[in-house]
């Protein structure tokens, strides 16, 4: 009988602290090289160090911290992020350091990461406020790539928002274009592949879960690595799942700016659940949101505009990233 009365408060408890939260912002970035400013010798690091040719100081370090804690601050002015997914960052080190930041300290984030094999140390990692987002488990997923070229692994997190909904998030950051779209692309379609038969598997469990794949992906919505392999597009049915970034690139928006032009590399992608959800949370207005402040924003002498960078080559800039940051927002139906 005392356990039963002890179920019953602390239910009472549960759900008068998640009945007022409605909504849920979950968001993607590229941080850009977030590097500390020691030298590990397992990786090639040593262009940010104070010795090294980027002459990566804690004084630049410390300010990137303070301007990646800005934007996750800002990306949504009425709330704080639940969830916030990132590439390039070095190590889990670089995320405590970016949590207990000025901005970000009173919410009670914690980390999701692993270390990936890329050879530069570049890995992907997650952050959540518990207090919203309960935590179940988590694994890497590796690529194997046919080679014995080393692309960096998806990091999966399983998690109960607001204990309510379960939900599964994919963090990626596939490879690169360097050395030419299409000498690249197949290992971009090892990764989609990978994705996919992950996805299926979630999905074959529990053909309603919800299922978020967010990250750089190097490709657009419309590419073959998304479009194809990963069956992502606009198109709200059973057998794919839908791109909340594909309609705003159609209409030439995008993340990332080379020479002028536009690419959406960085895609939020759900599983129809997302939308269909009759009584829990759904994706608001079935769409993604690039933001895209002034602030974080750099304009050339032209009027062409791109995401503010840090580095050009080995000029430092002391912009934010060369990425603008993608954002959701779920609401309680």
């Amino acid at each position: 009988m005392k356990n039963l009365f002890l179920f019953v408060i602390i239910s009472i408890i549960s759900v008068s602290i998640y009945a007022q939260d409605n909504t849920a912002t979950i968001m993607f970035y590229n941080v850009e090289n977030l590097f500390d400013t020691i030298d590990d010798p397992l990786i090639s690091d040593e262009e940010f160090t104070p010795e090294g040719k980027k002459q990566w100081t804690t004084e630049r370090y410390q300010k990137k911290l303070n301007d990646i804690a800005k934007v996750i601050s800002s990306v949504n002015e009425n709330e704080f992020p639940v969830i916030a997914g990132f590439c390039e960052v070095e190590n889990r080190t670089v995320l405590e350091d970016l949590i207990k930041t000025e901005a970000l300290k009173t919410i009670n984030y914690k980390i999701v990461h692993e270390d990936s094999p890329d050879s530069r140390g570049i890995d992907v990692g997650l952050i959540y406020n518990s207090d919203k987002f309960t935590y179940l488990s988590h694994k890497t997923i590796p690529i194997n790539t046919g080679t014995k070229y080393k692309v960096r692994d998806i990091l999966y997190t399983k998690g109960i928002l607001y204990g309510e909904d379960t939900i599964h998030v994919f963090v990626n950051h596939w490879k690169s274009r360097s050395g030419g779209k299409e000498e690249t692309e197949p290992q971009r379609m090892k990764s989609a592949e990978t994705l996919r038969k992950e996805v299926d598997t979630v999905l074959e469990l529990n053909m309603n879960a919800k299922i978020l794949i967010m990250g750089d992906l190097n490709d657009e919505p419309k590419n073959k690595s998304i479009f194809e392999a990963l069956k992502a597009n606009n198109s709200n049915n059973s057998d794919s799942l839908f791109n909340l970034m594909y309609n705003l690139s159609e209409n030439g928006k995008g993340t990332h700016s080379y020479r002028g032009e536009w690419s959406m590399l960085d895609n939020l992608i759900v599983s129809n659940h997302f939308l269909n959800d009759k009584n829990g949370f759904v994706v608001d207005g079935n769409t993604g949101h690039i933001f895209s402040a002034d602030w974080i924003t750099y304009e050339n002498k032209n009027g062409q505009k791109s995401p503010s960078r840090t580095y050009g080559g080995p000029n430092y800039y002391s912009g934010y990233s060369d990425h603008y940051p993608v954002y959701l927002i779920l609401k309680k139906n």
